[in-house]
């Protein structure tokens, strides 16, 4: 995803650099550019709170385990 995003990045500067003499092509740019930079810090947020989420469901795994082994013996 997030090499989507570094070519989506690409792509609009590339645009920018053609569409510099078109004021209302620029906006256009602009508001794109916007969006993505929201998109990409929800991408970042989400990310984090995967990672957290992971880290979270190891300690509950380990934690069954532990209460799994000790009901066992």
């Amino acid at each position: 995803q997030l090499g989507a995003l570094q070519n989506q990045v690409t792509e609009l500067f590339r645009a920018r650099e053609t569409t510099t003499e078109n004021p209302k092509i620029l906006s256009v740019f602009q508001n794109l550019k916007e969006t993505l930079g929201e998109h990409s810090k929800q991408l970042e947020k989400s990310a984090e709170k995967l990672s957290q989420l992971k880290a979270e469901i190891f300690i509950l795994q380990d934690e069954n385990q532990a209460l799994h082994t000790t009901g066992n013996k």
